[in-house]
């Protein structure tokens, strides 16, 4: 089944929306496709498209230092934070 280009978006602003709140927190990728029921390797595709579009990071290592094997966290850009912050400002 082929998802449409503006459901991939509509998804891709659910998990803007979820990583706002939680900012600087990062969280794995397992916690963002269980707040936006959706498959993990499909929220992985999209994250990574918001990471080539600037909106959101992907950290790759522990707080000791240490890289992870298989997983990543992710949080707002500097960038998109702000916009966030000015867009719910204005409510």
């Amino acid at each position: 089944m082929k998802i449409s280009d503006e459901k991939r978006k509509k998804i891709s602003e659910q998990i803007l929306a979820v990583l706002y709140p939680n900012m600087p927190k990062p969280l794995f990728t397992s916690h963002i496709a269980r707040d936006v029921a959706r498959d993990e390797e499909f929220i992985k595709k999209l994250l990574l498209n918001l990471k080539k579009q600037g909106l959101v990071n992907e950290i790759k290592k522990n707080s000791s230092g240490k890289e992870y094997l298989r997983r990543s966290r992710w949080k707002l850009s500097d960038k998109a934070y702000e916009i966030y912050k000015k867009a719910n400002s204005g409510l």
